[in-house]
């Protein structure tokens, strides 16, 4: 295989495009957010990295392989793990309506961590969700229903299914910045603040796609799509 490099060209060896392959393998798991993806990469790296190991002209360099056959261990250790765990998710019609059309960035285990912590709660129309000013005990979602948003007495508009109610104050803390009234009969999730933010906190790529649900949640508000 010859390979250009600023102008220069260069043979490069059968070991040598096994070398690269297996840092190519293990460039590819960082791209990837699902875990059960991103070990098989690593996994298919360190096979690929004991061939180079024991192969190169001046191997067989049995310390990395050693390490190398360690790491695949480890890795598909998890991966069974893994496919154990999502063997076990089971999502109710609800969960699962909520997952296509508000989480689809959350994998299927981290949605079901993010269920596990939440509370299923029905209310009336004119129940009051927020008072503007007041202190939340937490993050609200909508799954059915409607509710009319006001700040000063004014009407800011309406959310329906999938609008968030106490983002604001979950984000920065403080008081609701407007108050909320069910309009109709409404189905929610709660989450208790504290709860949800350490849940957060331990899995950061679960609060990357959470914050990715509030701003798409913020967008749809200012657009008046909700």
């Amino acid at each position: 295989m010859v390979l250009e490099i600023a102008g220069n060209f260069y043979k490069l060896s059968g070991i040598e495009i096994v070398g690269h392959l297996s840092f190519a393998f293990a460039a590819m798991s960082f791209f990837v957010r699902d875990m059960l993806f991103l070990r098989s990469f690593a996994i298919m790296s360190g096979m690929v990295g004991i061939a180079f190991n024991y192969f190169i002209p001046v191997g067989p360099l049995w310390i990395p392989i050693f390490w190398l056959s360690f790491f695949i261990c480890i890795n598909g250790y998890r991966i069974v793990g893994i496919i154990l765990e999502r063997r076990s998710i089971n999502f109710t019609e609800e969960e699962l309506e909520l997952y296509e059309t508000v989480f689809q960035n959350f994998t299927p285990l981290e949605f079901m961590k993010l269920m596990r912590v939440g509370e299923w709660g029905s209310v009336d129309s004119n129940y009051q969700f927020a008072q503007e000013g007041e202190s939340l005990d937490g993050l609200k979602l909508l799954s059915n229903g409607e509710v009319r948003i006001e700040r000063g007495g004014e009407e800011l508009g309406l959310g329906r299914d999938g609008s968030m109610i106490g983002e604001m104050s979950f984000i920065r803390g403080g008081g609701a910045s407007a108050s909320v009234f069910a309009t109709r009969p409404c189905r929610y999730i709660h989450w208790p603040k504290e709860q949800l933010k350490s849940l957060l906190n331990r899995n950061p790529s679960m609060d990357i796609a959470m914050k990715h649900v509030f701003s798409l949640d913020l967008t749809k508000k200012l657009t008046g799509d909700n």
